[in-house]
């Protein structure tokens, strides 16, 4: 790890600290820690420097999300949708919605991704938010659900359909006709501003249109999700750090019948699954990343099977963290019990493990075409 990142680490931790209990106790985190990280930017660590970006690689991203993940899956989970939300605006938009966008992305201004829909959740061409130009603006009228970070965003990057295809748009939150309101009680990533997005009429400039022209939904969507399977995958890798951590801690510190806990056969076969959890999940991850960094054309095969492995391994391996911690890990806003929400959480969004096998089956020898 370098210096720099080695240093941002550390700054991440001494912010986070021990209080991830407390936000996932109350279902919120503070805006300014939210504001100081995005200013910082470390909430969308690839975009580049000349947009007042970190500039990091694909690895260097990733291992920085998953330290914050270890900490941290609220945070890490708004991470993931700023995120999203940069890279939407750096792949579509034009050089001057690049240059309007991503330093306020940057520079502490917070921004969600929606495309979910009531009836649109893996089949997103289901999608029934419909765009239309009048003038020198666009209109969105439409609902989008499980929205992450979307109770702290400033910017809303908003999918929809457009012409005779599909386009995203970025909205002002304060924008008139634009409604928001928060999902309840969460099963996991309590704190990190899940809500659902109504749209009556909404009216933003042409200029907020990204690239300006409709593209096909499949691509513009499977594209913007990229980001978001990626983050998750590193975020779970995180979890399973978090996890082998909390679990190896209290094997050594915990004895039972005169032994430690930890040298019993049952509870050490526990510590090795959850070792070669990390391991497998890191190794998915970092491959997934080096064909990012090098453009290989196996990227989108790469990511979808990290996200899949990664979020299996993280609900797997947090479930036996929980085993080994026993009663110790079954009081809500324990490190274990958060990681097992959470992780449960990793296996629905950016495309269920469901969904995720079956992309992963096109690229099996004999799958489907």
């Amino acid at each position: 790890m370098s210096d720099g990142l080695s240093r941002a680490s550390a700054e991440v931790t001494e912010l986070i600290a021990d209080r991830a209990d407390g936000w996932d106790r109350t279902g919120l985190l503070p805006v300014d820690l939210l504001r100081t990280l995005g200013a910082a930017g470390r909430l969308c660590p690839q975009v580049p420097p000349a947009h007042g970006g970190w500039g990091l690689s694909s690895r260097s991203c990733g291992e920085f999300t998953a330290h914050v993940g270890s900490l941290c899956g609220s945070v890490r989970s708004v991470m993931t949708s700023q995120s999203i939300a940069a890279g939407t605006v750096e792949r579509f938009g034009t050089p001057a919605q690049q240059a309007a966008f991503l330093p306020r992305l940057t520079g502490g201004e917070l921004a969600a991704a929606g495309f979910s829909e009531p009836a649109a959740g893996s089949d997103l061409s289901a999608i029934t938010t419909r765009i239309r130009r009048d003038g020198d603006t666009v209109v969105l009228d439409g609902h989008k659900i499980w929205v992450t970070a979307a109770h702290y965003a400033d910017l809303l990057i908003l999918f929809g359909r457009y012409e005779d295809g599909a386009a995203a748009v970025v909205v002002p939150a304060s924008a008139p006709g634009v409604r928001i309101e928060r999902v309840g009680d969460p099963l996991g990533c309590r704190a990190a501003g899940h809500a659902d997005i109504t749209l009556d009429a909404v009216r933003v400039p042409a200029g907020n249109l990204l690239g300006g022209h409709s593209l096909p939904l499949p691509f513009l969507v499977t594209t913007a999700l990229a980001h978001g399977r990626m983050s998750v995958a590193w975020g779970c890798v995180g979890i399973l750090r978090g996890c082998l951590k909390a679990a190896g801690q209290h094997a050594a510190r915990r004895s039972q019948f005169g032994v430690p806990l930890g040298g019993h056969q049952l509870v050490a076969r526990h510590l090795a699954e959850l070792l070669v959890a990390k391991e497998t999940a890191t190794r998915a991850c970092e491959h997934a990343s080096r064909c990012w960094d090098e453009g290989s054309p196996d990227q989108v095969m790469a990511t979808v099977l990290a996200k899949y492995l990664s979020a299996r391994e993280a609900a797997r391996g947090a479930a036996t963290a929980v085993q080994v911690l026993a009663s110790a890990g079954a009081r809500d806003g324990h490190v274990v019990a958060r990681a097992h929400r959470d992780a449960k959480l990793m296996e629905i969004i950016e495309g269920s493990s469901e969904m995720c096998q079956l992309l992963l089956a096109r690229y099996a020898p004999g799958g489907a075409a």
